[in-house]
């Protein structure tokens, strides 16, 4: 690429690229790709003049051959360009900007003035109306302030004032739009860079596959516990679906052959397979967009606290400009209370303040739904883990395998992957990665796989009945027999590990021991969980009493129950309810959900069923549990801006109301420091809560 040096200086440069016009999608691909370079430390392409300024470490004669050797048709740039990049937004406000300031100054100079107040009553129009509506609804709003405003002046023939006004009402109302799509847009973009992976039926059997190679027309299997990861048509199966995150339905709905279902919604119960109908992308980032928008309706308390005292505020203001008119008899005095209101920035700086928190949490690889869980997660006294995949890691490992009646090892451990890949859990893992370090191949020779939920697999392979699951579910409602003489080999199983029983024809063939490792981070966490205001931590588990007391004394809980079913951890969770307290679960499988659903915050780990992550308000990655502390800390973070924007914005305000009513600020220069004030306590309300957490610095 040719590109000529503008200016440069110790670290910098800033060169302007050689072309006729760039792209928005070209300054996108360029500044991806300089920012992949090692050398490059931070860079900013500006598309309406095609330069790029670039701060650099090293030599300067890396960043020229990087530039020299730059294409747009490189591939691995072009592959990380997301759908929205943000720049488009801006560059539309920019020019929306732009054109209100010069056509506000042109007409100042070339229109004679009776002609600007005729358009200044026809601007006045809108807010008249904007009044009148919420005088109908009986409601006494911030609309009314600012048409009593313009009116009072049109009145006094203040062509200028009225004029004033509502060009700063309007920069006002376009900041703000700007302030919080920008803040959405940031957020919808971070969470919608995820990669699936899709269960992909051949003619005669299924393959995982990587969403984006699914093309419309292939047929995707999803299963018990699965998301819908593609819209399209069910042709084969039935299901319960999920659909909470896209119509708001609280029940299942059910699907059958010829239903149309939605990316993003979650198989309950059953199984089908999909037609696809929209490929990899269709819609994403809008779906993620509504979800966002969606969640700002689940405000906080001190969120709603706030807009609804912006709301009872203005009748005082009205009252107060009455009463200092009839007091003074100065219009410009009454005015200049009108010209500020407490509405526009808390009912700006509060949404934004929490958007920002959601996307701050989102860098650290924590999804939040809504402001009301980080409230709750700020204000929770009562944390729940599950320990599976939760306090242990998401990756369990196979110990040994023990056979029964002569089966063969790898056999089992064969026809247990088979079985156990189509369902995504971290024991599930386990025993497929097992079978795949051991080089063994497990085509699909079974019949259609039921999952009954906290207990196993069923299916049949060759006419025999094969379960694989828990001790409870094989031998009790299974009833499977141990083959004679192995007895003493069942007994003789060790407790340090977790068990997963295979049967056969109605009798057992192996057991899988699974060696789930703590999390080394687990007891620091609860720890600092505790430091940071949580006064009691439980554990919960559907393993044994020994298990669950070795882990529960290493991670340092409070609290441990074991043998648990998915209605103990719910009925947990209620309980704690009926005391008081605000609850979080934490866990990562279909049987937390209940739980999840039930609590103040359910916190589902990324690497866990699909439903789970559904169901929970919150999702944080599996890479390790520290996250959950700056969560805590980002939440609590949030509550205290909260409540700083509040008292800033009263305190401002109400001096400018003081100055006005004192004859000390003329209106036009309340509403302009008014406005000022809105805009930059939301764009201050866009900062990051923790510090080092600021990228891409120019």
């Amino acid at each position: 690429m040719r590109c000529r040096i503008l200016h440069e200086s110790r670290g910098r440069l800033r060169v302007h690229i050689m072309q006729p016009r760039m792209s928005f999608r070209q300054a996108d691909i360029l500044e991806i790709y300089l920012r992949a370079k090692p050398f490059v430390t931070a860079v900013k392409v500006f598309d309406r003049t095609g330069d790029a300024v670039i701060k650099y470490s090293g030599k300067r004669s890396e960043v020229v051959t990087a530039l020299a050797g730059f294409s747009y048709d490189d591939e691995a740039a072009n592959a990380l360009v997301p759908e929205h990049s943000g720049r488009e937004l801006d560059r539309r406000f920019e020019d929306k900007l732009i054109f209100e300031i010069s056509k506000r100054y042109v007409s100042k100079l070339l229109i004679p003035a009776p002609v600007r107040f005729g358009l200044a009553v026809i601007k006045a129009l809108k807010y008249v109306r904007e009044a009148l509506r919420c005088i109908v609804k009986g409601k006494i709003e911030v609309a009314i302030l600012d048409a009593t405003a313009i009116v009072v002046s049109l009145i006094r023939r203040d062509t200028k004032t009225a004029s004033s006004v509502m060009f700063l009402l309007k920069i006002g109302e376009l900041l703000e739009e700007w302030t919080h799509k920008r803040s959405v847009d940031d957020l919808a973009r971070t969470m919608s860079l995820g990669v699936d992976k899709v269960w992909l039926k051949t003619a005669d059997t299924e393959i995982l596959v990587p969403i984006n190679s699914v093309s419309a027309g292939d047929e995707i299997i999803v299963r018990t516990g699965g998301m819908i990861p593609l819209d399209g048509k069910v042709i084969h199966g039935e299901a319960e679906v999920n659909q909470a995150s896209m119509t708001g339905e609280a029940m299942p709905v059910h699907k059958k052959p010829g239903s149309y279902v939605y990316a993003g919604t979650v198989v309950e119960d059953g199984s089908v397979i999909i037609s696809v109908d929209k490929t990899s992308g269709s819609g994403k980032y809008d779906r993620i967009v509504k979800m966002i928008e969606e969640s700002e309706k689940l405000k906080s308390e001190a969120e709603s606290k706030a807009a609804h005292l912006a709301d009872r505020l203005v009748p005082y203001s009205l009252g107060g400009t009455l009463l200092t008119y009839l007091l003074t008899r100065n219009a410009t005095k009454a005015l200049s209370i009108l010209m500020v209101d407490f509405s526009c920035a808390l009912k700006l700086a509060m949404p934004v303040s929490v958007i920002s928190a959601m996307r701050e949490s989102s860098t650290h690889g924590i999804t939040v739904k809504g402001g009301r869980f980080l409230e709750a997660v700020a204000e929770a006294e009562t944390i729940v883990f599950d320990k599976t995949g939760t306090l242990t890691h998401a990756e369990p490992r196979v110990a040994k395998i023990v056979t029964f009646g002569g089966c063969d090892e790898s056999e089992c451990l064969r026809l247990a992957a088979c079985l156990e890949e189509h369902y995504p859990h971290s024991i599930a893992s386990a025993v497929v990665n097992e079978a795949e370090k051991r080089g063994l191949f497990h085509e699909e020779k079974h019949s259609a796989v039921q999952y009954v939920v906290a207990h196993g697999i069923s299916s049949s392979i060759d006419g025999e009945k094969a379960v694989i699951g828990s001790y409870h579910f094989v031998f009790e409602d299974e009833g499977a027999q141990v083959p004679e003489g192995d007895e003493s080999k069942l007994n003789g199983l060790t407790a340090e590990y977790s068990h997963l029983f295979l049967a056969v024809g109605g009798k057992l063939a192996a057991v899988i021991c699974i060696e789930d490792p703590l999390r080394t981070e687990a007891a620091d966490v609860i720890s600092g969980l505790k430091k940071l205001g949580t006064s009691k931590v439980v554990m919960m588990t559907g393993d044994s009493r020994r298990t669950a007391e070795a882990v529960a004394a290493k991670v340092g809980v409070d609290e441990f129950y074991y043998e648990v079913l998915p209605e103990d951890k719910a009925a947990f969770v209620k309980k704690e309810h009926a005391s008081g307290r605000r609850v979080i679960m934490i866990g990562d499988g279909v049987n937390d959900s209940p739980a999840l659903s039930e609590a103040d915050a359910g916190i589902a780990i990324s690497t866990g069923a699909a439903i789970a992550r559904e169901i929970a308000d919150i999702t944080i990655s599996a890479d390790d549990l520290y996250c959950l502390l700056t969560l805590r800390k980002i939440s609590a973070e949030l509550m205290k801006r909260i409540h700083a924007n509040y008292r800033a914005i009263i305190g401002f305000n109400l001096g400018l109301i003081i100055l006005g009513a004192a004859g000390v600020l003329p209106p036009a220069t309340s509403a302009f420091l008014h406005n000022s004030s809105t805009i930059a306590i939301g764009v201050a309300s866009m900062r990051n809560y923790l510090k080092g957490t600021s990228k891409n610095p120019i």
